[in-house]
């Protein structure tokens, strides 16, 4: 289920999952520094084969291979470039990298090969009839800002919270973390299910779903017990010192 700027999901757990859809105006930027790095790759490509002419070997192959290679060169460039990216860095390009936006599965989870292949060889259809006419359209009527490369592949853009409290390496490092505060009220058997669960699946979750995930676990039973957000600054570490009272109590009654 989905808002008009964040895309909720209902996990097993019995928690819900938010995050914050890209708009059409962060997309574009991304698209844009995207272009830039694709035409200095132009160039760079331009510049090589003009050397590889003047050394005659496009003559040797005849102009037709020689045309050839360059249309599927710059194909790759145009489509591969996408493709690539976001598999490798795990639905960025370098684009959406310096914007903070990402692109994941319908369901939250990362996206596969087949996902960033398949979204983005359909840019072609979203760049018609040109300046990304149809794609401006599907996703200004799709309640998930999605263009025809996400319908078919089945992926949504998301904004991505930068993390907090990371500091540059050459920073000072920061002084270690109090241990969270924990409450004298105890969760019950409910909530506790809930958390082991979560233990037990957060080896096998993506990193900003496990983090996403624990954080929202962690705001919901920090608002019923009454402890502020200060009180809890790392959301799994308060979950852990939680499910350890709640079994310590267990065990002593």
């Amino acid at each position: 289920m989905s808002s008009t700027d964040k895309l909720t999901i209902e996990t097993p757990e019995q928690t819900s999952l938010e995050f914050p859809l890209a708009g059409i105006g962060s997309r574009f930027l991304a698209v844009a520094l995207d272009t830039l790095l694709q035409i200095a790759a132009y160039i760079v490509l331009g510049l090589i084969a003009g050397l590889v002419a003047s050394i005659g070997i496009f003559g040797v192959l005849g102009k037709q291979w020689g045309l050839a290679i360059v249309i599927f060169i710059a194909f790759l460039v145009q489509f591969g470039y996408f493709s690539t990216f976001e598999v490798l860095w795990n639905g960025q390009t370098p684009g959406k990298r310096w914007t903070h936006l990402r692109v994941i599965q319908d369901s939250g989870r990362p996206i596969t090969p087949y996902d960033a292949i398949l979204r983005n060889l359909l840019r072609i259809v979203d760049s018609l009839p040109s300046l990304y006419a149809i794609g401006i359209v599907t996703m200004l009527i799709s309640k998930e800002n999605k263009r025809v490369g996400d319908y078919a592949a089945g992926t949504v853009v998301i904004h991505e919270e930068p993390l907090e409290g990371v500091n540059s390496i050459w920073s000072v490092a920061a002084p270690a973390q109090a241990a969270p505060t924990v409450p004298s009220a105890q969760l019950n058997m409910d909530e506790l299910q809930l958390v082991e669960t979560f233990f037990e699946r957060r080896s096998s979750l993506d990193p900003d779903v496990r983090r996403s995930m624990a954080r929202q676990i962690a705001q919901r039973l920090g608002e019923r017990l009454n402890v502020p957000i200060e009180a809890r600054p790392d959301a799994e570490k308060f979950l852990e010192a939680l499910a350890e009272q709640r079994r310590s109590s267990a065990r002593y009654h």
